[in-house]
């Protein structure tokens, strides 16, 4: 079985593949204060509900935006695992992904694994949505080569933002208001929020289109990919597990390299 783990700034997912298939996944607040041994035990009690054992595991990988976590994660590994694991961004991108950009070293490994996973599911061209902490847009074009994109500040970050600078406005969930015209703060804040979201995806999108001059396929993923793709008119498909497929397919890469 295979062991991936995807570090996000807000949350990190974790997943187990076996033959292929994403069996099991958890997603737990990103804490990059915490141990090994703290990480231990808590992947510990998720594999344990889901009666796995820490033997089945024959390889890790992981990503990360968050490089003080990775530490713990590493030594984790080799404590808890007694596995060395694969990071994604010690090594080159370029065989993964193919790049028409100035600068890969500046792409997150995020973006990287989304877009592998992308291009291996749908082909390009293609944008890429990830709805995150940040609400990243990534280009790639017909020849599947990875060309740039956009970073936006996430749902959570506007939201957060609304409760702590203004003073009078109170901390709300995010989620679909069923109408744009809010009659109360609560209701307006949700409006705002919702649909400031989805006119800003599909106003990008088209943009991009526009400036590209094609119609790439758009695919979004992220904890609130599904909530944002209900109403906007841009979004072809929606994958929650993009990340998670991407560390595989690039495992499944590095494996084939080191047996040749």
């Amino acid at each position: 079985m295979l062991f991936v783990i995807d570090v996000g700034n807000t949350n990190t997912v974790l997943g187990v593949f076996e033959d292929d298939t994403l069996q099991y996944e958890w997603r737990i607040k990103t804490d990059r204060y915490k141990t090994e041994d703290e990480f231990g035990m808590l992947i510990h009690s998720l594999f344990e509900f889901n009666n796995l054992k820490f033997t089945e595991i024959d390889s890790i990988i992981i990503s990360s935006v968050v490089p003080p976590i990775m530490f713990s994660l590493e030594k984790m590994s080799r404590d808890y695992f007694k596995i060395e694991p694969y990071i994604i961004g010690k090594e080159t991108f370029s065989t993964y992904l193919k790049m028409n950009y100035p600068n890969p070293k500046e792409i997150g490994a995020d973006r990287v694994v989304n877009a592998v996973a992308a291009i291996k599911e749908y082909g390009g061209p293609l944008i890429v949505v990830d709805f995150g902490t940040a609400t990243t847009y990534c280009y790639i074009n017909e020849k599947e080569e990875y060309c740039g994109g956009i970073i936006a500040p996430g749902m959570n970050i506007s939201m957060e933002a609304l409760y702590t600078k203004a003073s009078k406005l109170p901390r709300v969930e995010i989620d679909s208001p069923g109408k744009v015209l809010g009659t109360t703060t609560i209701e307006a804040m949700k409006s705002g929020i919702y649909f400031g979201t989805i006119g800003m995806v599909d106003g990008i999108v088209n943009r991009m289109k526009d400036e590209l001059n094609t119609s790439p396929k758009v695919i979004a993923t992220g904890g609130l990919s599904q909530l944002i793709a209900k109403d906007s008119n841009t979004i072809d498909k929606v994958n929650p597990h993009l990340t998670l497929k991407g560390l595989y397919i690039i495992y499944k890469e590095i494996v084939k390299e080191n047996h040749n």
